[in-house]
């Protein structure tokens, strides 16, 4: 984790301009935190099998990041959850304005790109990263998962369509997390399989977690509005916060039986990031 943030603030994009707080309204919500969750997957599997390896995935890791905040920034803008906080800060268009935030999600989400592309790696394996992180970030993971998302606000869906819609939206980012650092270090395609179906449920359990801190914690605790989910799909919303906590468990224990039939050598790497968020529910 800290040789990831040293590189972060080390790459944080910055341009020479006039312009009064560009850089900072792009700088922001990457300093202000963040569990570094997609990163730090992608990471982990690589120091697992090709620790030399390790300085040129930073790149894109930092790639996720960036990717991951650009959505945070856009998802919390007036026309989608009108949030004024995010990891415990005011969001952008409340700082500055709604365009603002609008143009420095735009540039984070290319700058994820760009990033890649100047990544000390092998120029197939870069495709192949741009591809995979293009894929699920954008037209058939998150952008969908969010559009299904804002446009069944009011509409209860079922349950397997809810589980549909977060696939999309929250899990297929984290499974990218894995399978990149999977392609990076050349691991067999039915080994990446087992990691990105993995991190697909990993990260539909993620969701359920989410939903559950909504619900259950304070804006303070959280470090993000809560208690903003009334009208959508949430499955607290749907199934109750009794049954909610229920689907994370069985999730949870899934995903823990699953994680115990990984090699030794990727069990190691993931063990203290996987206990943590496999049973964050019951904190």
């Amino acid at each position: 984790m800290q040789r990831f943030e040293a590189y972060l603030k080390a790459n944080l994009p910055t341009v020479e301009t006039f312009h009064p707080h560009y850089n900072d309204s792009l700088s922001a919500m990457l300093l202000a935190g963040g569990k570094r969750f997609r990163p730090m997957l992608l990471l982990s599997v690589v120091e697992a099998y090709e620790p030399l390896l390790f300085e040129g995935a930073l790149a894109p890791a930092l790639a996720l990041e960036f990717l991951h905040t650009y959505s945070l920034i856009h998802d919390d803008l007036p026309a989608m959850d009108n949030a004024p906080l995010r990891r415990g800060f005011e969001t952008l268009h409340v700082t500055y304005n709604e365009a603002t935030a609008i143009l420095a999600g735009d540039a984070l989400n290319t700058e994820a790109f760009y990033h890649i592309a100047k990544a000390p790696l092998r120029d197939d394996v870069k495709i192949k990263l741009v591809e995979l992180l293009a894929r699920d970030g954008g037209t058939y993971g998150m952008v969908l998962g969010q559009s299904i998302d804002l446009h069944f606000e009011n509409e209860p869906l079922t349950l397997e369509k809810v589980k549909v819609l977060h696939i999309n939206k929250t899990a297929k980012l984290i499974a990218t997390s894995l399978l990149m650092g999977a392609v990076i270090v050349g691991l067999a395609k039915a080994k990446q399989e087992e990691l990105y179906q993995f991190g697909i449920d990993l990260g539909l359990l993620f969701q359920i977690q989410d939903d559950i801190i909504d619900e259950t914690q304070s804006e303070e605790e959280a470090g993000k509005t809560t208690g903003n989910d009334g009208d959508k799909n949430s499955f607290i919303n749907l199934i109750g916060l009794d049954r909610s906590m229920e689907e994370a468990e069985m999730l949870a224990q899934n995903l823990e039986e699953r994680f115990n039939h990984f090699d030794e050598v990727l069990q190691k790497a993931l063990y203290d990031m996987m206990k943590h968020y496999l049973y964050r529910h019951r904190s």
